[in-house]
């Protein structure tokens, strides 16, 4: 692992931890991986620094040979948790697929506020967080993924996600080292 680096205007990404989510499953709790989102969310809203929360209410309409969930989610399913907000300044940004830029106005929110990297955390780490940190690599950003904010329902592709697609796409490094780079 290389020493991280942050850019003077980096943007933190938090993929779906609302209400709905945070209680599946996961190789990791969830409340640690709210706990170290939110750690994070306070120090960059401490700098000025955007702050998105992304929020899945949706899911592609193709075939696949994973069964969907059926049945009428909880009224309160895709509200971000409490932990993290939302507060005043912070983006929210509603998707309808695993990643967070597909059909939303994430890329034009960030470019409006000159970001040039983002540090994304979230659930699930093969899935959201992934594709969401492909697709900011694809747009040109900076990554960095906090590996101890991530956390899925899969501890294999967890491990893949993180041992092997994360480095190929930016940089890793944990809560307290980004924290500590924010000054």
């Amino acid at each position: 692992m290389t020493a991280t680096t942050l850019d003077p205007k980096t943007a933190l990404v938090v993929v779906d931890l609302q209400k709905g989510i945070v209680g599946l499953p996961t190789v990791h709790p969830a409340a640690d991986i709210v706990a170290n989102s939110a750690t994070l969310a306070d120090a960059f809203r401490a700098k000025g620094l955007p702050v998105v929360l992304v929020r899945v209410t949706g899911g592609a309409p193709g075939r696949t040979e994973t069964p969907r969930h059926s049945g009428t989610p909880a009224a309160d399913w895709a509200e971000i948790v409490s932990e993290l907000g939302p507060r005043e300044g912070d983006i929210v940004v509603t998707k309808q697929r695993w990643g967070a830029f597909y059909g939303t106005d994430l890329d034009l929110q960030l470019r409006r506020r000159g970001v040039t990297q983002v540090v994304v955390t979230g659930v699930a780490t093969s899935i959201g967080v992934e594709s969401t940190a492909r697709c900011a690599y694809e747009h040109g950003y900076h990554v960095t993924v906090a590996t101890d904010a991530v956390t899925d329902m899969d501890g294999d592709a967890h491990r893949n996600s993180v041992e092997k697609i994360f480095p190929r796409l930016g940089e890793t490094d944990t809560t307290e080292a980004i924290v500590k780079l924010l000054g």
